[in-house]
Formats: structure tokens, C-alpha cells, sequence
């Protein structure tokens, strides 16, 4: 069964005819969980299961968990808490967690929240979707509890994995775990080392998710620049090389690299496919050599500035985003200038910054923490600096017109669109009067941008197109923008 094509009923609604077994997916954290919970979706697929929109209709429920900061662990811990209700309600229901934090707290997770039934580690997605393929035949046919419509609507607090774009963009794991062990990172402890899979697989994954629809296909890896084929020892450029000529693939990106894996001649490979989004995420952490030393970085400041030059000759209209993390252990007062005059220069379109956050099991969490009022002050005052970076590159676009792949109406406001751009900027416009359907097959959004913003650009669609290298069609202004025009 494709992706685009799974049936998505919305709470409330009950199926006609005999009832079949349903599952709603929920994903905390980064790009390797959305991937990890697509192969679920599509596993569950192929058992019979039908994609819910909510919680309330479905007969499992799967919470994909991360553990990479607190905040994460204590938001999915607090998800669990909440579907105790809709457990208690029906008991029938399987409530499954999986992801990082199930591989690290499987032993106490029982203790904790009793009530979940199951609980998959990183490496168990194969016996997950074993399971869920056992339990279907328990759910076809038989009606939900009808003590859950006694219940509110639980909504979401993470990203739920059904609806009519999702199978736009597709997410292709190229390698599992890490071997670098940064001394903040609980990756290699929950993920296990490096362990590439076979380029061969990788193809024949992303060319299925082309023909199931997918317009932009990311390549995921917790230090995806790393990859080498088991059998060939061909590099990521290779990889990517390969990917991009696809059939029918429209456009190629990956997430997330380490800096030390890039050479001139990936780069000078990356530069050269057509189908690369025009964006590279280059994780700096700090501008301080002694914390990059304390972090186990691998990289001073000065090669990490020779591989952002490196993007700057070979993809000089590239985006560079980057992450930071602010009070780490030890990080003086000094160390934290180093990182705010390099984000000063402006190098970065967006920056992902983080108050360090203490993971239990990493060394770092054993070493003297900077106090918090320090940390939260010196991250104020990053934020002020980085997110002026960040207005003045979403500025730059005002005036011009962006192509955009569609996400679906904008989560603040349902009369307007979203879209990201291959520099992933997200774009917000107001919903044409011949919204419909066929969105989700023609697209990519041709948006005049108007202002920008720290969080992205505002602007208008002009037209829509069905490929991303396709000339654009009409589409209807809005009746406010007509009485604006007056």
C-alpha cells in the first residue's frame, strides 16, 4: 500500500464496514527518529494497518522517543503520562514507546509508567514491526472502546506522521550510531557505534519512496559525512552521487554531518549534483578551542573554518546552519566570547542553540556544571546576536520569488500555507481560493516574498508547478490581497 494513498480517518469518524486495525505514530526528536518511524508506518502498512490522525482512533499507539536533552526525555515521559487516560479507557489498546529513550531507560521505563505496554530499542525495529504484524489480527473487526469518546481530545506535542504530505519528503537511514563520543552526546550509548548499511539498500529505498511520491528524499545519519559502503568503500559523495540519479528524484539532502568528514573532494562532489538542496548544516558547538577539547570534538576552530570555506568556494549560494551549545562544563567567560564574536560575523543563516543539558551516562555529566543563571544569561545574549544573523538572511529574500515544497496549512494559522525551500527556510502565505486536494500532487509553491523574519518569510503563491524543475502554473490570488491591491 503507498504512502499517499493509506487511509486517514479523523477522530470521530468511524470506518464503514468491518473495522480495520489502526496505528498513530508520534515522533520526538531528530531526523533518524522521523526515518525510524517511517519504516514503522510502512511496516505497519504492510501488516493491514490503517494511519490514525490522533490517539484517540487507533487500536496502537507509538511514541518514537528521544533522549538527546532533558527537555526531550521530560516531554516524552509527560506524553506517556497523558495516554494513561485513553489506556485506562480502553484496555485493549497497545501503548508503545520506542526510540533513544526506550533504549536507555528500558530497565526502569515499567517502573515508571506502568501502563506502556511494549518497549523497542534502537536496534529492535525489526521486532516491532514483527509485532505490530501479531497483534493485527486481534484488532480486525472490533470496534474502539466507546468509553474513549468520553475523553478529550489529546491533540499532539510532537509530530504525528499522518497526513496527506507526509509522503513528500522521505527519509532514508544511511547509517546507525556513532563512534565519535562527544562528551555531551548519549548517541553512542543508546545508538551503539557506527554501523553503515550497504549503499545498494540505500538506493532501492529512496528509488521506492520516489515512486511512492516522495520529492525530496533525505539521507539521515547521526554523522552522515562518514559514510563509507561495507563492500566498495565508497565515500558519501559517491552516495550521494548515486542517489541524485534516481529516476525521477527531484531534489537530494542529508543531515547531519560532522565536520571533520568532509574533504575538498566531497564537497566539490556535493557542489556539483543539481538535485542538492542548497544548505549545509556544519555543527560548530563552540568557537572556543579548550571546550571543543573538552567536548571530544575532533576539530579546532581553525579546521572548522577551513571546511566552511571549503563550502564557501565550491557552493558559495549555499545556506550554512549550524548548532551551539552554551554553558557547557568549564565554558568561561572567555570561551563564550569566542563563540559569540565567530556568530557575530554573520557566517550562519540559522543557528539550532541549546543551554547544555546534562545526559546522564556521558562524561560530561560528571564534571563541574557552569551555574544556570550564567548559562541562561550568556545564551540571551547568543540569541540576540544569532537571530539578528539569521533576520538579516531571511531579509535578503524580500522582493524575490522562492520555489517551496509544500508542508500544509501553517499549524498557527489554517488559512494560510506553509512551505521550506531547499535552504530550508519556511515560507507562510495566505491559502489560494483553489486550495484542495491536488496540493499534495502539484507541490511546489511559488511564493513572492514579502518580509522576513526570524523565523522565516512571509509572502504571497503566484503559482504552483508539479515538479521542482517545472514551469509554473496560475494560481488564484486571495479575495483579502484583491482588496488590499484597491
Amino acid at each position: 500500500m503507498e504512502f499517499a494513498e493509506r487511509v486517514r480517518r479523523p477522530h470521530g469518524q468511524k470506518a464503514l464496514g468491518r473495522p480495520m486495525a489502526t496505528i498513530y505514530i508520534e515522533t520526538f526528536g531528530c531526523q533518524m527518529n522521523e526515518a525510524d518511524s517511517q519504516y514503522i508506518a510502512d511496516r505497519a502498512a504492510s501488516a493491514g494497518y490503517e494511519l490514525a490522525q490522533s490517539p484517540h482512533d487507533a487500536n496502537v499507539v507509538v511514541l518514537n522517543t528521544c533522549t538527546v536533552r532533558d527537555n526531550a526525555e521530560r516531554r516524552a515521559y509527560g506524553r506517556m503520562a497523558h495516554l494513561k487516560a485513553l489506556k485506562t479507557a480502553d484496555p485493549a489498546l497497545k501503548l508503545v514507546v520506542m526510540g533513544c529513550l526506550a533504549e536507555q531507560d528500558r530497565d526502569r521505563m515499567q517502573t515508571i509508567v506502568p501502563h506502556v505496554d511494549a518497549v523497542f530499542g534502537t536496534s529492535e525495529l525489526v521486532q516491532l514491526g514483527d509485532a505490530l504484524a501479531t497483534w493485527r489480527e486481534g484488532f480486525e473487526g472490533t470496534e474502539l472502546s466507546e468509553e474513549r469518546a468520553l475523553l478529550l481530545p489529546m491533540g499532539g506535542t510532537a509530530d504525528g506522521i499522518a497526513d496527506e504530505f507526509s509522503h513528500l519528503r522521505g527519509f532514508v537511514t544511511v547509517q546507525r550510531g556513532c563512534s565519535y563520543y562527544c562528551t555531551f552526546c548519549i548517541v553512542p550509548h543508546v545508538r551503539g557505534r557506527f554501523d553503515h548499511r550497504p549503499m545498494g539498500d540505500i538506493l532501492r529505498e529512496a528509488g521506492a519512496l520516489v515512486e511512492r511520491g516522495a520529492r525530496e528524499v533525505m539521507l539521515v545519519g547521526q554523522t552522515v559525512n562518514a559514510y563509507r559502503d561495507p563492500a566498495t568503500g565508497s565515500d558519501f559523495g559517491a552516495l550521494c552521487r548515486a542517489a541524485a540519479a534516481l529516476p525521477g528524484l527531484e531534489r537530494l539532502t542529508f543531515i547531519s554531518p560532522h565536520p571533520k568528514d568532509f574533504t575538498e573532494n566531497i564537497v566539490r562532489e556535493l557542489a556539483g549534483i543539481p538535485q542538492m538542496n542548497s544548505r549545509v548544516h556544519l555543527p560548530l558547538q563552540s568557537a572556543s578551542d579548550p571546550v571543543l577539547r573538552r567536548m571530544n570534538r575532533k576539530y579546532t576552530i581553525a579546521q572548522y573554518e577551513e571546511k566552511r570555506e571549503l563550502f564557501a568556494r565550491y557552493a558559495p549560494h549555499w545556506a550554512v546552519t549550524t548548532d551551539i551549545i552554551v554553558g557547557f562544563p568549564g565554558e568561561t567567560d572567555a570561551d563564550f566570547e569566542a563563540t559569540l564574536e565567530y556568530c557575530k560575523r554573520q557566517v550562519f543563516a540559522q543557528a539550532f542553540m541549546f543551554v547544555y543539558s546534562v545526559r546522564r551516562g556521558t562524561p560530561a555529566a560528571q564534571w563541574e556544571q557552569v551555574p544556570h543563571n550564567v548559562a541562561s544569561a550568556r545564551f540571551e545574549r547568543l540569541m540576540g546576536v544569532q537571530n539578528k544573523a539569521t533576520r538579516a538572511y531571511h531579509e535578503r529574500k524580500a522582493g524575490s520569488t522562492v520555489r517551496a515544497l509544500i508542508c500544509g496549512p501553517s499549524k498557527k494559522d489554517r488559512t494560510k500555507l506553509a512551505a521550506k525551500t531547499p535552504d530550508n527556510v519556511t515560507v507562510i502565505a495566505p491559502m489560494p481560493p483553489d486550495y484542495d486536494a491536488t496540493y499534495a500532487q502539484t507541490p511546489w509553491l511559488d511564493v513572492r516574498v514579502d518580509s522576513g523574519f526570524v523565523w522565516g518569510c512571509t509572502g504571497s503563491i503566484v503559482g504552483r508547478a508539479e515538479r521542482y524543475d517545472a514551469p509554473r502554473k496560475a494560481v488564484e490570488a486571495p479575495v483579502l490581497d484583491l482588496i488590499a491591491a484597491r
